[in-house]
């Protein structure tokens, strides 16, 4: 799974920050159908969590109401350069791992 994320490259110490992640991930709801008729299996990322420097800083659970290619949008402040990994895992155990780096200065 392919993952996009945006967030400022640089920040103040202290400054709120607006962080954005797209998952190209289909979402199947289980509820639909292939044009044979079989119903296509339930796969959709169950949960997201985003650690800044170690430390978990955002922790979503989702659900097959998610749209395909799911959009997230957070805040956090901005304590210290690092980096940013987000880890997800769907319904089939396909995990996924994106990480993003930040500048702090004083």
């Amino acid at each position: 799974m392919v993952a996009r994320v945006q967030l400022p490259q640089q920040a103040k110490r202290g400054e709120i920050i607006e962080i954005r992640v797209a998952i190209q991930h289909p979402m199947e709801t289980g509820f639909r159908f292939d044009l044979n008729g079989r119903a296509i299996p339930k796969n959709v990322i169950n949960n997201l969590s985003v650690r800044y420097n170690g430390s978990e800083v955002f922790r979503a659970e989702l659900g097959s109401g998610i749209a395909a290619n799911p959009y997230l949008q957070f805040f956090t402040v901005a304590e210290a350069s690092g980096e940013f990994v987000l880890e997800w895992i769907d319904d089939n155990g396909i995990r996924g791992l994106e990480r993003a780096a930040i500048s702090v200065i004083e």
